[in-house]
């Protein structure tokens, strides 16, 4: 038997994640945990409410080019590719299921 998880109120929304799933996350939570990190003065969540409030949502950050998230204060070249590769992910996904479902 492993140790019960001691309640730690968490900083990032990783540990949201942990204790209460990932549901109960905003996107721009679900978002900072893909930022990992913030830069000085500006907290990884920070910038992701800033990118959605640019974008309005996962949908309108979707198709923008890079260089459009590369403009925003905390965002780099590797931290732009994670989000592209998190985008390119859930395309694939859709089209597998879309894919099934026109097989079905």
């Amino acid at each position: 038997m492993g140790k019960e998880r001691e309640q730690i109120p968490w900083q990032h929304p990783g540990g949201k994640l942990l204790e209460c799933g990932a549901e109960t996350l905003t996107d721009a939570e679900l978002l900072a945990i893909l930022l990992s990190s913030g830069v000085k003065g500006k907290p990884a969540i920070k910038i992701a409410e800033d990118i959605m409030r640019k974008f309005s949502s996962f949908r309108g950050m979707a198709n923008q080019p890079l260089d459009k998230l590369l403009k925003i204060k905390g965002i780099g070249e590797i931290k732009a590719v994670r989000i592209a590769a998190t985008f390119e992910i859930a395309r694939r996904i859709v089209n597998e299921v879309i894919k099934q479902n026109e097989q079905a």
